[in-house]
C-alpha cells in the first residue's frame, strides 16, 4: 500500500498525480471530509484538483462534525468500487476525532485491498501512528504562531491512522510549524517527525519516503544528547522510513 501526504496548499495539481496514478484507470476516489456547513463546496475544490491530476471519478464521503466515519459502508469493494482514499484538510482534532472509533479497522481494510491513501494537510497529520493534531504552546511557552493552534493551546499528540512511523506536521513553512514539531520530538511525544511545506508531497512505500513538489520536507529525529537532528529535504531526495 503507497501513502501519499501532502502538506497543504493549492497551487499545483502536480502533488496529487502520483497518488492518481496509484489508484489507476480512473477509478473512484473517496474524499472524506469533515463537513462544517460546507463540505460540498470543499468537496469541488479537492474534485477539481484530483481531475486536473488526472482521470478519475471523485465521490464526497462527508462527515459531519463530531461524527464518525464508517469505512466499510463508505469504502465499497468491487471494480466499481472506491479504489483510492483522500482524507482532506481541515480542523485536524475534528479528523482525529472523525477517524478514532475506526483507526484499526480503516488501516487494516486499506491493507487488505491495497487502496492508496492520500492525506491532505489534516489528512496527512492524521496518517501518523503518534499524530500532531494542534496546539500552540508546550508548557505554556509559545512554539508556533497561536492561529495555528488547531483551537488548542498546549500541543496535544493523539492516536493516529498508524499508516506510516512518523508524526507529521504541515504548512510547515507558511505557518511555521516546524517549532511545534521539533519540540513534540524532543519531548518524547512521537518516535521522529516530518514537516511539509505546502505544495509539497511525500511519498511512503515500502521502506523509503520520496518528495516531490514545490517545498522542502524537513525530517526531525532525536540524538544522543536529548536534542534533535533536522534534515532538509528537497524534491527529488528521500530518507529511509524506520
Amino acid at each position: 500500500m503507497s501513502t501519499f501526504l501532502i502538506g497543504g496548499g493549492w497551487d499545483t495539481a502536480e502533488v496529487y498525480e502520483p497518488f492518481v496514478r496509484a489508484v489507476g484507470g480512473g477509478r473512484r476516489i473517496g474524499c472524506l471530509i469533515v463537513d462544517e456547513g460546507d463540505g460540498a463546496a470543499q468537496f469541488e475544490r479537492y474534485a477539481g484538483a484530483l481531475r486536473k491530476a488526472g482521470p478519475c471519478t471523485p465521490v464526497p464521503l462527508l462527515v459531519p462534525l463530531s461524527g464518525r466515519f464508517e469505512p466499510e459502508e463508505a469504502l465499497e469493494d468491487g471494480p466499481d468500487g472506491i479504489g483510492g482514499l483522500l482524507v482532506c484538510g481541515g480542523l485536524t482534532p475534528a479528523y482525529q476525532e472523525a477517524l478514532a472509533d475506526c483507526r484499526e479497522r480503516l488501516a487494516g481494510l486499506l491493507a487488505g485491498r491495497g487502496m492508496p491513501y492520500a492525506g491532505f494537510s489534516a489528512g496527512a497529520a492524521v496518517a501518523a501512528r503518534r499524530a500532531v493534531v494542534g496546539g500552540w504552546l508546550a508548557d505554556g511557552v509559545p512554539v508556533c504562531p497561536e492561529e495555528t493552534g488547531e483551537d488548542l493551546a498546549e500541543v496535544e499528540v493523539r492516536a493516529g491512522l498508524g499508516l506510516v512511523p512518523f508524526a507529521v506536521d504541515v504548512h510547515a513553512a507558511q505557518w511555521g510549524t516546524l517549532a511545534r514539531l521539533v519540540g513534540a520530538v524532543a519531548r518524547g511525544q512521537v518516535p521522529y517527525g516530518v514537516a511539509v511545506d505546502e505544495n509539497t508531497l511525500v511519498t511512503v512505500e515500502g521502506g523509503e519516503a520520496r518528495v516531490a513538489g514545490r517545498g522542502r520536507v524537513h525530517v526531525v529525529r532525536p540524538d544522543d544528547g536529548g536534542g534533535v537532528l533536522v534534515r532538509a529535504c528537497r524534491a527529488g531526495e528521500w530518507f529511509a522510513v524506520e
